[in-house]
């Protein structure tokens, strides 16, 4: 039987290697902590669906190791950028990636800052406070989480949804527009005969 939703939101997971995206991804997905992960090699891939205001949204989460391709980031409507609050280096390289996410992604991209490892408190490299202004100064959302425990890993997601879905209400973006990455599924909707997008179409 083929899932109903209202709408698909294509989602990219970007940061430092090591940084936990594949354990988030797990998480949100299997609420599952992997703990014998290894660096992700190519590709990894993951669907949920959550609801926002009585209404299904499909989220389609994309993992890459590292090093990404201009493709990735094409047909992108939200992506997680991701540091490790015990490794200064990874918080160093986010003005990197934000660049390549704003360059190569279409202009209404939504972007959270996701301070990851917040179980690791002792380790600490890079203050909340700190992060918190970088992600004040480019116009971010931002949280903390825990791959290991769960703490907002789901609130992570919800909130980058949100974010996407208002713009969608708000007409300040067109799930027509094939570079949206936001796939309007009109099977889902009562006395609907046509879908415009199939169960897992995405521009990707």
């Amino acid at each position: 039987m083929a899932e109903r939703y209202n709408y698909l939101f294509k989602f990219i997971i970007i940061g430092d290697a090591a940084t936990g995206k594949s354990c988030l991804l797990h998480r949100f997905i299997d609420n599952k902590f992997m703990r014998d992960s290894t660096h992700t090699i190519g590709v990894e891939f993951g669907s949920k669906i959550i609801n926002i205001q009585g209404n299904n949204i499909k989220l389609q989460i994309w993992d890459t190791a590292g090093q990404v391709t201009r493709s990735y980031y094409r047909g992108a409507a939200g992506a997680l950028l991701v540091y490790d609050i015990t490794s200064r280096e990874s918080y160093n390289h986010l003005s990197t990636w934000l660049e390549d996410a704003r360059t190569l992604a279409s202009a209404g991209i939504v972007i959270i800052l996701v301070g990851n490892k917040k179980d690791l408190e002792d380790e600490r490299e890079v203050t909340f406070i700190e992060a918190s202004r970088f992600a004040q100064e480019n116009n971010l959302m931002f949280l903390e989480t825990s791959a290991l425990t769960g703490d907002n890993v789901e609130e992570v997601f919800l909130k980058c949804a949100r974010s996407i879905f208002s713009k969608v209400e708000a007409k300040a973006v067109d799930p027509k527009d094939s570079g949206s990455g936001i796939v309007e599924n009109n099977m889902a909707r009562p006395g609907s005969a046509v879908a415009t997008g199939g169960s897992d179409g995405c521009a990707c």
